[in-house]
């Protein structure tokens, strides 16, 4: 089969498509002949040695399929080969065929397409899990959403509009807020590119506290780090909760006495060890997404579809922070 694979360390342009071996399912796995795979902003990060963990080489980027199952191994339950379903990979998604385990597995309904549902598990699953589990969020609250335009960022929103909240999005640029205004943000904030002086960083923080009022953000949904996460910080309410996601802009350096004056929560948060850890919970979650997908209250949003020889040119727009909504690659008819 034919698989996009990182051979070296190094950027998008250092994948090599290669012909590799058929993999087969084991015990308690599926084999999925791969029809798209999402890309999200580990698979820029997995080939360079930068997340948190290091598969051996070669392996294929890419964290999230959708396709069709093509065999099923020993102990399998509940999925059947010709099941279209989506599913979780970690790494090795940019392949023609790839096996996983059956937890990791979700069936998709016939009337949703492989893009789109190749688009939903990882983006919204984190947001769903960091604004649940780890935010506590409760109609009403104010959500101050960091890197709005991105694909956990929009989830964020649309689920937080979901769940009842008040959305502020805050993005680096119109074209951004106007997509996430589309997605229900109720107001945005544009923000300037880092690294910030520390009047910068006061002006951020002044922004940030005027849309999201004098009561603060009751939540805050960071999934850009850097200078940006401090100003965040500052408009937090009281007892408000802090949402660590991700780190596109570095990891920040937060000032702990404001943790103290705002007396508020710093959360981690990690769907992935999360969904190896709880995957009872984690399949309770993912079933509530594909019911608010059919109520209309979220919607994948497909910003750009690849080709598969194209593969590492999604991860390099990836990269540059190029990306609006979701980039997917199509493996497959």
């Amino acid at each position: 089969m034919k698989a996009l694979m990182s051979t070296k360390v190094g950027g998008p342009d250092t994948l090599e498509m290669l012909d590799v071996a058929d993999p087969v399912a084991g015990k308690g796995q599926v084999l999925i002949d791969v029809k798209a795979c999402s890309i999200n902003y580990p698979d820029v990060l997995i080939i360079q040695d930068m997340y948190q963990f290091k598969p051996p080489r070669p392996f294929a980027p890419g964290g999230e399929v959708s396709g069709v199952i093509a065999a099923v191994g020993e102990g399998v339950e509940d999925l059947k080969v010709g099941d279209r379903v989506a599913s979780t990979t970690g790494h090795g998604g940019l392949v023609e065929k790839v096996a996983v385990d059956q937890n990791s597995v979700f069936k998709i309904p016939d009337s949703v397409g492989f893009e789109d549902a190749s688009a939903l598990l990882l983006t919204y699953g984190t947001s769903i899990h960091a604004l649940v589990d780890r935010g506590h969020i409760k109609e009403g609250e104010t959500l101050l959403v960091l890197g709005a335009s991105g694909g956990v960022g929009i989830a964020a929103v649309e689920l937080g509009k979901a769940f009842g909240a008040r959305v502020v999005a805050a993005v680096s640029s119109e074209e951004k807020a106007a997509f996430a205004k589309a997605a229900g943000a109720d107001e945005t904030v544009i923000y300037e590119r880092a690294p910030f002086d520390k009047d910068q960083s006061k002006a951020l923080a002044a922004q940030f506290k005027a849309a999201v009022g004098p009561g603060g953000a009751d939540v805050i949904y960071d999934a850009v780090g850097g200078d940006y996460s401090e100003p965040a910080v500052r408009s937090i309410a009281w007892e408000g909760r802090f949402l660590v996601v991700g780190f596109p802009a570095g990891i920040a350096k937060l000032p702990l006495n404001l943790t103290l004056l705002k007396s508020c929560d710093v959360c981690g948060v990690f769907w992935g060890a999360y969904a190896a850890r709880d995957p009872k919970g984690n399949r309770a979650h993912i079933d509530r997404l594909f019911k608010l997908w059919d109520q209309g209250k979220i919607q994948p949003r497909v910003s750009e579809v690849f080709a598969f020889e194209d593969a590492g040119k999604a991860i390099q727009k990836m990269a540059d922070r190029g990306a609006i909504g979701k980039l997917v690659v199509k493996v497959a008819d």
